[in-house]
């Protein structure tokens, strides 16, 4: 069974950063296309970054430029740098792995359990 654990959220002050890790769990012999997304209550789920299978970045108007997503493949591990926090950043932040293990015939897709980021002023 896979397991994603995150961790790294907490409260921070606007202007600061945090490391968000989410690391991954059972036998898993390579990771694909990972992403981190975030929720606010009464608003829809966003994407904020992702990185492809062939490492292409994405990310999200709002936090291009402050925020860096990045992979430890020996850790299986995913990692979402946020700098320059702002208070609208403020919500609860969850990974998306694909993951692929031997005898799978294709990567299939897991969720982190999520862990809040609150920005103050």
């Amino acid at each position: 069974q896979v397991q994603l654990v995150e961790s790294g959220g907490g409260m921070v002050q606007a202007g600061g950063s945090l490391r968000l890790s989410c690391a991954a769990s059972g036998l898993i012999s390579r990771l694909g296309a990972v992403g981190w997304y975030r929720q606010v209550p009464g608003k829809q789920r966003e994407l904020v970054a992702a990185l492809t299978r062939n490492s292409i970045a994405n990310y999200t108007d709002s936090v291009n430029g402050r925020f860096t997503i990045s992979t430890d493949n020996a850790k299986n591990t995913v990692y979402l740098l946020m700098n320059s926090l702002k208070l609208e950043d403020t919500a609860v932040y969850r990974c998306n792995v694909e993951a692929w293990r031997i005898g799978w015939s294709g990567y299939r897709d897991f969720w982190g359990q999520g862990t809040q980021v609150t920005v103050f002023s």
